[in-house]
């Protein structure tokens, strides 16, 4: 039943308690480890002197410091630990490894070109020869010298020209090998690292970093999935044709109402079935969780997404998650816009149902190409028409012409716009064009709510 007035308008005002962002908390955490990082170096440094070889040297200490430190804020990234992948958001935590990856591969390959060009130096000898001398006769350096080429192969495969040409499952069983370059070089650092060597309270904080990381990435990437699906054994019940090339796969389980999952958060999906069980992706709930039933509503644009139409019911399911940040708990005002475009809708069409809202308060703009591709269209209505919300949808001219969302366009259709929460979900382009139309209309940024599905 719908409530209104005074006492709808309260309720729904205790439902609105926005949840903090700790992404400054964890930033501002990540730079002082950073400055902590130099400190060990500054402390263990008697003396600095200016001569070119001694210059070389204490550079290649500093940025192998740096290195080894921003290697395990990588892993931790990697780790899914829920205060990043539930209140930072996935595709905040995915950037964020993206770029923490380039600065440490660039950071290893500095340490490694300086330490060897500062020793010849001081040796007097061409870097070939002090770079199999450093292999050979150092302590650790063949495990460190192979873990440092699996790490330079992750960064070449992982750049964007690189990763585009190739599949994702390709790309994906490659990166595993981060895992093994961090053991193989973890151990040189502490045999032939100074700052190590000298201080057992500097190999003790090393150890508690990458032991803490360790332990973070074996709960969450390998224990917490394995209780989660032994205790609530999804299966496949059946496949729904939604739309041409859309489908919705309905996954039943035990207790389902206890995996925390929220309507806009998602899974990392693996089917157990031939030319499925090995790729892992992610798709949102379409459908507010329940007890008994999740729903994921896809649409063919791969090799994987396009199976999901001949899934046969009974067939085995193993699910990561929930993850992601787009929930009904980032929201801050009473009023609310949903921006959909593409695939998009799936995440938006479950937060249209369960965003606590009074009539006239909540709307749904989606995005498409043409009217036989609005997805769970029909739902929507219903939904629209129970919660007395708006709902609409711009697509194609009959010649191809795009409609632009624009700031004019916006503020005609929802003059209050400034006022609004928006939730934005779609192609990166759609989520461009819709995010500075916002805030040239006066949304702040902190107000418009928005996550990236293409990892």
């Amino acid at each position: 039943m719908i409530q209104s007035g005074r006492a709808a308008r309260r309720l729904t005002m205790r439902a609105i308690r926005p949840r903090r962002n700790p992404a400054a908390v964890l930033l501002a955490a990540a730079w002082a480890g950073a400055a902590a990082v130099l400190w060990l170096w500054w402390d263990s440094t008697a003396v600095v002197r200016m001569d070119t070889a001694e210059w070389l040297v204490g550079a290649g200490r500093i940025t192998g410091l740096l290195g080894g430190y921003l290697i395990a804020l990588v892993v931790l990234q990697m780790a899914r630990v829920p205060a990043l992948e539930r209140r930072v958001g996935s595709d905040r935590a995915a950037r964020w490894h993206a770029m923490s990856g380039r600065y440490a591969v660039s950071l290893v390959a500095a340490h490694v070109v300086l330490t060897v060009w500062g020793y010849s130096v001081q040796a007097r000898t061409g870097l070939v020869e002090q770079s199999v001398t450093l292999v050979a006769d150092f302590p650790e350096m063949v495990e460190a010298t192979i873990g440092t080429a699996l790490l330079l192969l992750v960064g070449f495969a992982s750049a964007g020209a690189v990763r585009r040409r190739m599949r994702y499952e390709t790309w994906y069983y490659l990166h595993l090998l981060t895992y093994v370059a961090v053991y193989l070089t973890f151990w040189h650092q502490l045999a032939t690292g100074s700052e190590f060597v000298a201080s057992a309270a500097a190999r003790t904080i090393w150890y508690v970093l990458y032991g803490t990381v360790g332990a973070l990435l074996l709960w969450y990437r390998i224990l917490a999935p394995v209780r989660l699906n032994l205790r609530h054994r999804m299966r496949v019940e059946s496949v729904v044709d939604e739309s041409p090339g859309v489908v919705s796969v309905l996954i039943t389980g035990r207790r389902l109402h206890r995996i925390g999952a929220e309507a806009g958060q998602f899974f990392r999906w693996r089917f157990l079935t031939g030319g499925l069980r090995w790729s892992s992706n992610p798709y949102s709930l379409s459908a507010p969780p329940r007890p008994d039933l999740l729903r994921i509503t896809v649409k063919a644009a791969g090799e994987h997404s396009g199976a999901l139409s001949r899934l046969e019911p009974g067939t085995r399911v193993w699910a990561e998650g929930p993850y992601g940040a787009m929930t009904a708990g980032r929201r801050s005002r009473n009023k609310v816009l949903l921006i959909a475009g593409g695939a998009g809708i799936t995440p938006l069409r479950a937060l249209f149902e369960t965003l606590p809202a009074e009539p006239g308060d909540l709307s749904l703009l989606y995005r498409a190409g043409s009217t036989d591709d609005l997805a769970l269209w029909t739902e929507l209505q219903e939904i629209a028409e129970a919660r007395r919300a708006k709902l609409l949808y711009a697509v194609n001219g009959p010649d191809g012409a795009r409609p632009e969302i624009s700031t004019e366009r916006l503020k005609e259709v929802f003059p209050d716009i400034d006022e609004h929460d928006v939730y934005l979900c779609g192609p990166p382009g759609l989520a461009e064009e819709s995010y500075h139309a916002l805030r040239a209309a006066g949304v702040p940024s902190r107000r418009i709510h928005h996550e990236s599905f293409q990892m």
